[in-house]
């Protein structure tokens, strides 16, 4: 169900660093179009992730705020998750990142900074579901793709230690050690019916939406509007054959696989000792952690479906 809102003030919160720069130009080309539309643009960019946690709390409070908006890839969009998610501050974004993987989902255009702003001044909202994370501590943090652990998050903790190569090349040396390193995972996962699952695995996902790393569709059958979770296993498997595995990701035709087992959960709890959670291309928390699908936790500005 889409509701059509009327944006006349938004706050735009630009990622500088996103995409090797690239969202600062998209922002400049997002805000002209915005304002051709008659909108008051408060154009932001933080000086830190905190800085723009700071801005995006303080636009998701301001009654003088129509709309957060986000200029970046997934790792921005979550940053303005964290500020807007059970609120009813809408989040407009204009993609402008590497993976894309939210604007995929959601039916966002992609490198046209102006078709973007076009959406969003439409003003149309339409609720999303967002998943809760919940660690040890207490602490709690929204995704809107696809939560990661085991291989995917070693790569990510491999990746954030190195100082060399730059780039992806980093990302892809990461991919090398932590391949040449790989050993079963031992996982405990208990569902919301109580199903408990003990199994040495490769990787665990749960998708809200279907992709993450660029369209690696690793939960194709992902809903943002179902009110749930859909989980993807992937046993340990030798290194041989996690090689021809690895490439039906792209195609989702992974789930065929006898070494793969799906799910489908309100929430669920993970455990692996020693192993940490990404989402959105962010570091979410170590494990043990309780993920739990949050129905309408989030009002988007997008295309009308």
């Amino acid at each position: 169900m889409t509701d059509r809102r009327t944006i006349a003030r938004v706050v735009l919160l630009t990622n500088p660093a996103a995409a090797a720069g690239h969202a600062e130009p998209a922002a400049r080309r997002a805000t002209a179009r915005l304002r051709a539309h008659g909108i008051t643009v408060d154009a932001r960019a933080g000086a830190s992730a905190a800085d723009s946690l700071a801005l995006a709390r303080a636009a998701a409070a301001s009654e003088d705020c129509d709309a957060l908006v986000v200029v970046g890839g997934d790792g921005m969009i979550n940053l303005g998750l964290q500020a807007v998610a059970g609120t009813t501050t809408p989040l407009g974004v204009v993609p402008a990142g590497t993976g894309n993987d939210h604007a995929r989902a959601h039916g966002l255009p992609r490198n046209a900074p102006e078709a973007a702003a076009d959406v969003i001044a439409a003003g149309r909202t339409r609720p999303v579901d967002l998943g809760r994370i919940t660690a040890a501590d207490g602490t709690t943090r929204w995704f809107g793709s696809v939560l990661a652990s085991g291989f995917d998050s070693l790569v990510s903790d491999r990746t954030n230690r190195l100082r060399w190569p730059r780039g992806r090349m980093r990302y892809h040396l990461a991919i090398a050690v932590e391949f040449a390193n790989l050993r079963p995972l031992p996982f405990r996962i208990t569902l919301a019916d109580g199903t408990e699952i003990r199994r040495d695995l490769t990787l665990a996902a749960v998708g809200n939406t279907s992709s993450y790393g660029g369209g690696m569709l690793v939960c194709p059958g992902a809903d943002p509007a179902d009110g749930l979770l859909d989980v993807t296993l992937v046993d340990a498997m030798p290194r041989r054959r996690i090689a021809r595995f690895f490439p039906t990701l792209l195609k989702g035709t992974h789930i065929h696989h006898p070494e793969v087992t799906t799910y489908r959960t309100p929430s669920l709890r993970l455990s692996s000792p020693g192993i940490t959670s990404y989402a959105d291309g962010e570091f979410m928390a170590h494990l043990p952690i309780e993920v739990t699908a949050v129905p309408a936790a989030l009002h988007l500005l997008g295309p009308v479906p």
